[in-house]
């Protein structure tokens, strides 16, 4: 650690240094970082696939080989498969030993740690995530690499940032470079890249400065990745061709398919991922017993073992039975879902690519089946229903529009893919508002576009702030009580309560003035009937969030907390100085708790 913090100090007295030397803009800055951080992670994304390529030759291929299975032909060595993500959730407990915290570390988080938490990601994170997902998807767990290889690379240009000391904005864009040059490394697509950035990790905010950093972080990956990997993209697919105007139709009519599915496949997700947190059972087996149900899964139905690039392949040029992909969009569904609910780790990127090709593989053989004339080819329409799903599920039609032009290289799909990406996309949010990306967070009650300050204060409760038993009077107090009771109290705003304890008014010092002087009133007048009846309140289970929008509508300073089930019985009370000091310490423990994790 002390190692780290010399480095740290010495680049940034270089830096500095530099800086005012040669007279370096602060933007002109970023862009030398952005170009490092975008080499770096090419090479980070080489070496992600090698560690991949190793675990699937150590488990897959030499067990295979040792225990003669064939995914070709039926045999009863084929039930060993069973065996191979077993092997890999065994591998993992190492992991859950050591570095329990790093465990966890599904794509939500990373977003909440971005755009909530100043995008200071942990150094080690960039070893234990890769490690941990090669093991995955080296071993027949269903997942993809495009999520873990962008959070690896997001580390790097996080790493970078701090050890610049960059500010909380500066190095949210660093680390977008780094998941811009990760995802375009991975699929060759630099433009691709950056809208995966852009639209996902940055949620669509748009500025020059950040575009241009995000661009050259993008491009420079690309290269790297092009000269180790060869400028072939990551699928190889047939030219596209739109065979008529007709074929339109039957591209609306896959949109709506798509939308249609996409949140079927979000809610049985996180249906899944509830069902393993709930179940009793040793948290450090539950990837076995994950691997074993996706082991069981792969005996009948091999395609659904790694992020199933080859097979995607072959159904972008037509290949497969209609019936066999109509079913893989069940059982790659269910793999992917108990294989990342389990606590395999790895990405939903690609098995979201999966469902869409075989959802549109099945779909354009059934329409060319019907309509022989008119559908030209079956494996156009899993090319555009790859991007349509993806579009969908982590509702970000650029980057999936983006893709499949990169992919492609053709004009001719733009208009195909963006009326399926459309529809698909605005069905599945009518039905869906969070993405797949989101829906973990949104059902913790966190609202990534809310930013961090909103997302602190509806973490808080009324009831973990408010002040219990607060001073309350009773309505049918005199005035002359009042005076003497408020001189010796330092408060000025006082709940009413019955004789039952139930809230029936307010009353402020500023009410009592207006007739303090009418001493023929003291005895005659009773607090009631100056006080203001029509009370906003609030409920010991709503969030500071809510209470401070209360206090704002009418500018008051205390809101009467009430028992929600009890009617309008007096709980306690809360006031806007208790909100703003319960924000401010729960953002210092936040602020800790990030330093102790890095």
């Amino acid at each position: 650690m002390q190692f780290t913090t010399r480095i740290y100090h010495w680049l940034r007295s270089r830096s500095t240094a530099a800086l005012s030397r040669f007279r370096i803009s602060e933007n002109t800055f970023m862009v030398v970082l952005a170009v490092g951080i975008g080499l770096v992670s090419g090479l980070a994304n080489y070496a992600f696939r090698k560690l991949i390529d190793f675990f699937h030759w150590l488990v897959i291929g030499q067990g295979t080989a040792f225990f003669n299975i064939s995914f070709d032909e039926w045999s009863l060595n084929r039930l060993l498969v069973v065996l191979f993500p077993m092997v890999g959730g065994l591998l993992l407990i190492p992991f859950g030993l050591f570095f329990a915290r790093d465990m966890k570390f599904g794509f939500s988080r990373f977003l909440a740690q971005v755009n909530l938490r100043g995008g200071k990601i942990a150094g080690r994170t960039i070893f234990t995530r890769g490690f941990a997902s090669a093991i995955t998807l080296g071993t027949g767990g269903s997942a993809g690499q495009e999520g873990p290889i962008a959070q690896i690379a997001g580390a790097i240009g996080s790493q970078v940032g701090q050890a610049f000391q960059m500010s909380g904005d500066r190095l949210k864009v660093l680390v977008a470079c780094g998941v811009s040059g990760g995802v375009a490394a991975t699929f060759n697509a630099p433009i691709a890249g950056v809208f995966f950035a852009h639209e996902i990790v940055l949620l669509s905010s748009f500025e020059l400065s950040s575009f241009t950093s995000i661009v050259i972080a993008s491009g420079m990956s690309t290269v790297v990745s092009r000269a180790l990997l060869g400028n072939a993209p990551a699928f190889s697919v047939p030219p596209y061709v739109l065979g008529s105007a007709w074929e339109l139709f039957f591209y609306l009519g896959l949109g709506l398919v798509i939308g249609v599915l996409a949140p079927l496949f979000i809610d049985t997700h996180f249906r899944i991922r509830e069902r393993f947190d709930k179940l009793r059972f040793p948290p450090l087996l539950k990837p076995v017993l994950g691997g074993a149900l996706v082991g069981v899964i792969g005996i009948f139905f091999p395609q659904v073992f790694g992020n199933g690039y080859e097979f995607m392949e072959s159904v972008l040029h037509g290949e497969g039975l209609w019936y066999l992909l109509a079913g893989l969009v069940l059982f790659k569904a269910l793999a992917t879902s108990i294989t990342l609910g389990s606590g395999l780790p790895g990405g939903l990127f690609a098995p979201s690519l999966y469902i869409g090709a075989v959802t549109g593989g099945a779909f354009g053989k059934l329409a060319q089946h019907l309509f022989p004339t008119l559908v030209a080819s079956p494996g156009a329409y899993a090319l555009v229903g790859m991007g349509a799903f993806l579009s969908a599920a982590t509702h970000a039609p650029m980057t999936a529009i983006f893709l499949l032009f990169e992919i492609t290289a053709s004009y001719e799909v733009i208009i195909p893919i963006m009326l399926t990406c459309v529809i698909g996309t605005s069905i599945c949010r009518h039905y869906k508002k969070e993405s797949l990306e989101t829906e973990e967070l949104a059902r913790a009650g966190i609202d990534l576009f809310a930013g961090k300050e909103r997302n602190i204060m509806k973490s808080l409760k009324v009831g973990e702030v408010m002040t219990r038993d607060p001073e309350a009077i009773p309505e049918h107090m005199t005035l002359r009580q009042f005076t003497q009771f408020i001189a010796s109290t330092r408060h000025t705003n006082f709940p009413l309560v019955n004789r039952t304890g139930e809230l029936t008014g307010i009353i402020s010092v500023q009410d009592f003035m207006g007739v303090v002087f009418e001493r023929d009133l003291m005895d005659l007048v009773v607090i009631k009937e100056l006080a203001t009846l029509d009370v906003i309140t609030v409920t010991a289970e709503e969030d500071l969030d809510q209470a401070m929008k209360k206090i704002g509508y009418r500018n008051i300073e205390q809101l009467p907390v009430i028992d929600r089930e009890g009617g309008r019985k007096l709980v306690g009370i809360i006031s806007r100085r208790d909100m703003v000091s319960a924000y401010n310490r729960a953002l210092m423990a936040r602020s800790l708790q990030v330093d102790d994790e890095d």
